[in-house]
């Protein structure tokens, strides 16, 4: 009496795109980092990044200038920078790198401490094993492989009628959505794998009724 109004399936010639591409997946792994924890998702963000770029340019001074004997020293400060192209790789050394040892351990400290009897009630009484911590975090869903009955609805509404079966424009707000969500304060202290499924289940139920409506609230404030 008060479900969804039935809404018909889509017709094969509305099917979602046999492959997506390398960038919209790149997206989608990127967006999906938002379940991980805060340590987790600046080391992805800034940490990798950042140890490519070191790494690139100390092997370019070793390789073409220095050698791999004097730019290590160079690096550690245990000789004085000789040379031109030893005074990046003497300060980078000297103030980068300590500064990014002495600021993750200090994060990690303090969070421990902050932490330590704080107790998120989704952990309660929960034994993660290893594999639980190894195993990769899972991503956002993909439109194109839809959703579990009954949410198969959501998905004929949001592309067809929200998004008039425009498939990569529906995936990218999807994702939006989706990403923003999980970087709220409520899924702060939630694991990774509680925060994508209940940020997804959520954002299904934001998105719905406008969706059935014909509209999206990503349409709506991205003109």
């Amino acid at each position: 009496m008060y479900g969804h109004p039935q809404i018909p399936p889509l017709p094969p010639a509305l099917a979602p795109p046999a492959t997506r591409s390398a960038r919209a997946r790149l997206r989608r792994a990127l967006r999906s980092r938002k379940a991980l924890s805060g340590l987790t998702q600046w080391v992805i963000d800034w940490g990798v990044p950042q140890v490519l770029v070191l790494g690139t340019g100390y092997v370019l001074v070793a390789v073409h200038r220095l050698g791999w004997s004097k730019t290590y020293n160079a690096a550690t400060m245990m000789t004085p920078p000789d040379g031109r192209s030893a005074w990046p790789v003497s300060l980078v050394g000297w103030l980068l790198v300590p500064a990014i040892i002495g600021g993750l351990a200090g994060h990690v400290i303090a969070t421990r401490i902050t932490s330590v009897k704080a107790v998120s009630t989704t952990a309660l009484f929960r034994r993660r094993t290893l594999a639980d911590r190894l195993r990769p975090p899972r991503l956002i869903t993909d439109l194109g492989a839809g959703f579990p009955t009954p949410d198969g609805q959501f998905l004929d509404a949001f592309v067809r009628l929200a998004h008039h079966n425009d498939w990569r424009t529906a995936q990218d707000h999807w994702e939006i959505v989706v990403r923003d969500v999980m970087c709220t304060a409520e899924f702060a202290d939630l694991d990774r794998t509680d925060s994508l499924r209940l940020a997804e289940s959520l954002s299904r139920a934001q998105l719905w009724l406008g969706a059935l409506a014909g509209t999206c609230v990503v349409c709506r404030r991205r003109p």
